[in-house]
């Protein structure tokens, strides 16, 4: 009873107060154009700053102020839960494999998705090849968690091997020792960082195609007339040339991996040594309760993405204002 009454609400009442709020809107506009013309726009938009102030504003500031307070919120604590982020041995290892995320999935994945857009774009079944490796795109990261649990399965030597991985390996490798790949901790983080490789590979081709595919064809046809290389050709105008949008990719690559969760949290739980801060932010508020500490972390981490997301803005309005 309580689900229908809840979806009448949202079918029927929400639509009914938006409507009433137009119908409202429109009189304190006033019968004056002027007066309509310079109220009409703020009554549009009162909607949106209220919505905004109640979901985002409001959520952060709450969040800082119980990072400032002890676990349970009951005392004032100052910056000692943010003294633990950085001090606590484990934090510090949810801290050094977000670095590492950071650095090799944003280089891995911006590798792949430029050598991708430019090979394939040189073939007659490009959207064909394209599409293959967008698909993971379109797969949930937790549904990419679980595909790839499985296919780094490990069996003991000799033992027939379910994991995809080792069942290649040993097939094509001759004397290959089964690895499990999610347990040994010289391979585990690097075995995340590659299924989050995966997942991301076909967003940056998406792009970096199109940046590619923008750049004139007389450019490159002239260069080719004075003698330049295929090499020389990209080196010299193709890199130059998509550099804002390798920027552009970067930056929301690295948006992304700061917050990095659903990979490492359905395949590891961050066991091991492959903990990440997000998921550190996770253990502390529903595992240990500790909203201070669990805060903190959300604090530290909105800190860390703001400049990135700033930076993103720039570029992007950049971008339209040279178009």
């Amino acid at each position: 009873m309580r689900t229908v009454i809840l979806l009448a609400v949202a079918l029927i009442g929400v639509p009914a107060i938006l409507l009433g709020y137009v119908k409202l809107s429109e009189p304190l506009s006033g019968r004056n154009a002027k007066r309509a013309s310079a109220v009409r726009p703020w009554l549009w938009l009162l909607p949106t700053f209220i919505l905004v102030a109640v979901f985002l504003i409001y959520p952060v500031i709450m969040t800082i102020v119980m990072s400032l307070r002890s676990a349970d919120s009951s005392s004032f604590v100052g910056l000692a839960n943010y003294v633990a982020v950085f001090t606590s041995g484990s934090n510090l290892v949810a801290l050094r494999n977000n670095l590492l995320w950071l650095v090799f999935f944003t280089l891995g994945t911006l590798l792949f998705g430029l050598l991708i857009a430019v090979l394939s774009d040189r073939v007659r079944y490009e959207s064909v090849v394209k599409s293959l490796i967008f698909i993971p795109m379109a797969i949930s990261f937790v549904a990419a968690g679980i595909i790839w649990k499985f296919m780094f399965e490990f069996q003991p030597a000799g033992e027939t091997q379910v994991g995809t991985v080792n069942a290649i390996l040993t097939s094509l490798v001759p004397g290959f020792q089964p690895k499990a790949w999610l347990f040994n901790t010289s391979t585990n983080n690097a075995a995340l960082i590659a299924v989050g490789i995966w997942m991301w590979t076909g967003f940056a081709m998406v792009i970096l195609s199109a940046a590619i595919k923008s750049i004139p064809v007389d450019v490159i046809e002239a260069a080719k007339i004075d003698g330049a290389s295929e090499l020389q050709v990209f080196f010299r105008i193709t890199f130059p040339l998509v550099g804002p949008t390798l920027g552009f990719v970067a930056t929301t690559l690295m948006i992304n991996v700061l917050k990095v969760f659903d990979i490492v949290y359905v395949m590891t739980n961050g066991n091991l040594g492959t903990d990440v801060i997000a998921n550190r932010m996770y253990k502390e508020m529903f595992n240990y309760n500790d909203t201070g500490v669990a805060s903190a972390i959300a604090v530290f981490l909105l800190v860390c993405i703001v400049p990135v997301m700033i930076v993103n803005i720039k570029r992007f309005r950049q971008g339209g204002a040279n178009g």
